[in-house]
């Protein structure tokens, strides 16, 4: 029966040992994580917790001390299991000679396209990425963000199950991210697994379902993305009202601030929140706004790796 998950490890870890000085470094330390199939999954982490380790093992490209880690079932260090990845590294260097499609070219070939099936797909693969007019430049001329663009259409060539990219909107333009973020959801939709190695924490909030935040080697926090930056409470905006109702909003808030001839109100509970509503309306007083109040996951971030 095929695995629900594309990627499974079990207490992986990686233990570098210097005998000349005679100590251990401990790059990963137990991971145990699942990605489901068909999603979007960000691995975060500061520099050094261990995130490009953790990759460079689900790709065979570094061997584990201990654990184990599954690809689509499949035990990670058979070569086939890593046949149905597409893989994208940070700061990739295709040789400046090729033009895009000619390199496009060459990496199909190697994963075993017949020539007939490139020339179909090359084409479409350029034209997915927004190159269909440079296919015929020479690679030397691209800018960084064409460069990008030209990795993720080479990682997508051959039409894998799961894409593993790191950092693919690094050094890209506000357009060019946006434009890679709707190839990444349109193949999503199509049942492609995505995950992202990235320290990019407002495009991994924009459009990844799920996150895990390595640190230290290990995993400190994971979760569905609306879960972990879900608030706790809604915050209450009113232009003005009578004093006397301001104070008593202020003892049923947790807070309260001033800003800009504005009041807003901080309310633990959505029926501490509904009170204030229907206390407001009683007296004919305008609502500005109410809305759940949410952390970013940069704020998450911060609060996980800080502890």
């Amino acid at each position: 029966m095929p695995s629900e998950y594309a990627i499974e490890t079990s207490d992986l870890a990686k233990v570098y040992r210097s005998r000349w000085k005679r100590r251990e470094v401990r790059a990963v330390d137990g991971i145990s994580l699942n990605v489901q199939r068909g999603t979007i999954f960000g691995l975060l982490g500061p520099n050094g917790a261990g995130k490009t380790t953790f990759v460079k093992m689900l790709l065979s490209a570094v061997h584990p001390t201990r654990g184990s880690a599954l690809i689509f079932g499949r035990n990670a260090r058979e070569p086939e299991a890593r046949r149905p990845i597409g893989y994208l590294p940070e700061n990739h260097r295709f040789p400046t000679y090729f033009t895009g499609a000619g390199m496009l070219d060459f990496y199909a070939a190697l994963s075993g396209m017949e020539s007939a099936e490139r020339r179909k797909r090359i084409p479409e693969m350029l034209e997915v990425v927004g190159l269909e007019q440079w296919g015929s430049m020479r690679i030397g001329k691209y800018s960084k963000g064409m460069l990008q663009r030209l990795g993720l259409a080479q990682a997508l060539i051959h039409s894998p199950s799961m894409l593993i990219l790191d950092e693919p909107t690094d050094g890209v333009d506000p357009v060019g991210r946006m434009q890679i973020r709707e190839v990444l959801t349109r193949f999503e939709q199509q049942g492609v697994t995505i995950f992202i190695n990235s320290h990019l924490l407002v495009e991994v909030e924009l459009f990844c379902r799920e996150v895990a935040i390595l640190d230290k080697g290990k995993v400190a926090l994971s979760g569905k993305m609306q879960d972990l930056t879900a608030g706790k409470g809604y915050r209450l905006t009113l232009a003005e009202a009578p004093e006397a109702l301001v104070e008593e909003l202020r003892t049923k808030a947790t807070s309260m601030a001033s800003r800009n001839g504005f009041v807003d109100f901080q309310f633990a509970t959505r029926q501490l929140a509904n009170e204030a509503v229907d206390l407001l309306r009683a007296q004919r007083c305008e609502i500005e706004s109410l809305a759940p109040t949410t952390s970013t996951l940069e704020e998450v971030f911060v609060r996980t790796v800080a502890k």
